[in-house]
């Protein structure tokens, strides 16, 4: 699996963490909820180019 650069900041005008990576875009109510979503998103990507 290769290393990715995931972006985390604080949503303006919003309760809540944004993370972005590889065209993807997640929120959570924390930082660790928005990488955890990440996480999930960029494997759900990577199982679905393998088919």
């Amino acid at each position: 699996m290769q290393k990715n650069k995931t972006d985390v900041f604080k949503i303006k005008n919003r309760s809540g963490y944004a993370a972005i990576c590889q065209d993807h875009l997640t929120e959570g109510k924390t930082r660790q909820e928005a990488l955890d979503r990440m996480a999930k998103a960029l494997k759900r990507t990577l199982k679905k180019k393998e088919r």
